[in-house]
């Protein structure tokens, strides 16, 4: 029986906190930063993920500021550099970008956001589906170029939630059950069999992740 492939451990770390997160849907709007404390959470994150730093063969992030600014220190802890990929980005919200959430919270259409976001698409954007299917293809393709490896990837609640359901064969009308907060860690092991959920929204020791 031929050896099958080593697994791939990938590790999603959302970005730290902006002046605005909570506030505005921000999307790929270019100019936000991190605030002093997200800049701390980046820190806190490349501190707990530097104790896997002989098996982390990259690290990864959204072109966005505030994913490159969160990279940046996980970087220097494992002795890499940041690597951008765009398949890491954030959803494209179109006219949504920049708008405040209390606005959009009185749109008829922020109902379907919540409960039927498979059949959603911001206007001049991304449709949650391909959200998914972009972020999926590339937690694929990183897995495939660093088998065996641990390799970390820094992205936005959304894309990581979507993916998280993809990875466990949830309906993407149920991902945002899923929550992954500023700074925290999703794990998942990318097998010969398929992927095996280890951690969501971790923001504890990492060194322990294995499969049961």
């Amino acid at each position: 029986m031929p050896n099958r492939p080593r697994p791939t451990l990938l590790l999603f770390v959302r970005h730290g906190l902006t002046p605005t997160t909570g506030v505005e849907l921000y999307g790929r709007r270019p100019g936000v930063h991190l605030s002093e404390a997200g800049a701390q959470q980046a820190q806190r994150a490349a501190e707990r993920i530097a104790a896997l730093r002989k098996r982390v063969a990259a690290v990864y992030a959204s072109p966005l500021e505030r994913a490159q600014e969160t990279a940046a220190p996980i970087a220097a802890a494992v002795g890499r550099t940041v690597r951008t990929h765009e398949g890491l980005n954030e959803a494209d919200m179109g006219r949504w970008t920049g708008r405040k959430l209390s606005q959009l919270r009185k749109l008829a259409a922020w109902s379907q956001v919540q409960r039927y976001p498979s059949g959603f698409g911001f206007p001049d954007g991304e449709t949650f589906r391909q959200m998914q299917g972009r972020i999926s293809a590339t937690a694929s393709e990183l897995a495939s170029r660093h088998r065996g490896s641990t390799v970390v990837a820094v992205s936005h609640a959304d894309p990581i939630r979507a993916l998280v359901a993809d990875a466990m064969g949830t309906h993407l009308d149920l991902f945002q059950r899923v929550v992954v907060s500023p700074c925290s860690v999703t794990a998942i092991l990318y097998t010969h069999d398929g992927p095996v959920v280890l951690a969501t929204n971790s923001t504890s020791d990492l060194t322990a992740l294995s499969p049961a």
